[in-house]
């Protein structure tokens, strides 16, 4: 069985076939974990494929690969790599798909010390479904706090989205999934909440929306600041705060953000029923307006939807 996920893969300014797209094994990103990457959704809409937000998904990668002092090449500006992802999603054929674009240390030593390496971009798409399960939308996820605290602000950066960062991911992810869960809520070294693993957190109580703050050791994510976006235009009060363990359990609604997980609803925690133990009526009043727009069913007022032209 084949692992292509696509044809084609954009490297360094070139598409190259999937089984050529290969880096060496001495190159700096092996070793030490050194990338930053970006998630970005193209949609199917009746006015043909859309990206979602992808001016603000590469500047975030810009702003990643500044705060790790990546100097990424001059020709691979901003509007460059749009232009190279739309080319990517048209040489495979896609009208829907996953977009990562990553940004990585390749060969030029072996030490920890990156200054000397070289910088290598690339551009990878293929097709990827509901990240959370086929129900997660519809019917929401049971979740678990994870034992796995998120990183504290002064050691790996939580605003940059890198490589790292993500190994502290695949510890809260593991450590659900083999507990029988869906996925792990990370708490802060200060022990209120953080984040999912991949994605952001919000929590509903008495009609108001609460999400963790930047000082909590989060992404700040793109979908959650849709979200946010969105939930003001509703009318729907919304604080970014510090959100203590305890509110977790006697909370009306919650759910998870992401590009991958879009607005996915969250069941229980700790085998504790959120609300009613199933998607609330705010949760479903997001969903409904954000999957209205990203499928082209609602007007774009705010101009977040790339077509690929």
């Amino acid at each position: 069985m084949s692992d292509r996920l696509a044809d084609k893969v954009w490297m360094n300014g070139e598409l190259v076939a999937w089984e050529d797209a290969t880096i060496h094994v001495a190159s700096h990103v092996i070793h030490y974990g050194s990338s930053v990457f970006e998630g970005i959704r193209c949609y199917d809409t009746p006015k043909g494929p859309m990206i979602f937000r992808i001016r603000e998904h590469m500047r975030r990668l810009f702003d990643s690969a500044r705060i790790y002092r990546m100097e990424i090449p001059p020709q691979f500006t901003v509007e460059t790599l749009e232009k190279a992802a739309i080319e990517t999603i048209r040489a495979n054929g896609f009208t829907e798909c996953y977009i990562r674009p990553v940004v990585y240390r390749g060969m030029g030593g072996l030490g920890v010390n990156p200054l000397k390496n070289r910088t290598d971009v690339a551009i990878l798409v293929w097709k990827w479904g509901k990240y959370l399960g086929d129900d997660a939308i519809s019917k929401g996820i049971d979740v678990c706090v994870s034992s796995w605290n998120r990183q504290g602000a002064n050691t790996f950066p939580p605003i940059a989205k890198c490589g790292s960062n993500y190994m502290n991911s695949q510890l809260i992810k593991m450590e659900a999934i083999l507990n029988g869960y869906v996925e792990g809520i990370a708490l802060g070294s200060d022990g209120c909440v953080s984040e999912g693993s991949g994605e952001n957190f919000f929590l509903v109580r008495d009609g108001i929306l609460y999400t963790p703050p930047l000082s909590s050791s989060i992404l700040l994510g793109i979908t959650r600041d849709s979200v946010i976006h969105l939930a003001k235009e509703m009318g729907i009060e919304v604080l970014e705060q510090r959100i203590p363990r305890g509110l977790l359990y006697i909370s009306d609604e919650c759910f998870f953000t992401g590009t991958a997980a879009e607005i996915s609803p969250i069941r229980s925690i700790d085998k504790i029923p959120v609300g009613k133990g199933e998607p609330g009526p705010i949760t479903r009043r997001l969903q409904e307006h954000f999957f209205g727009l990203i499928k082209g069913e609602m007007a774009d007022e705010h101009g977040w939807l790339r077509p690929l032209r």
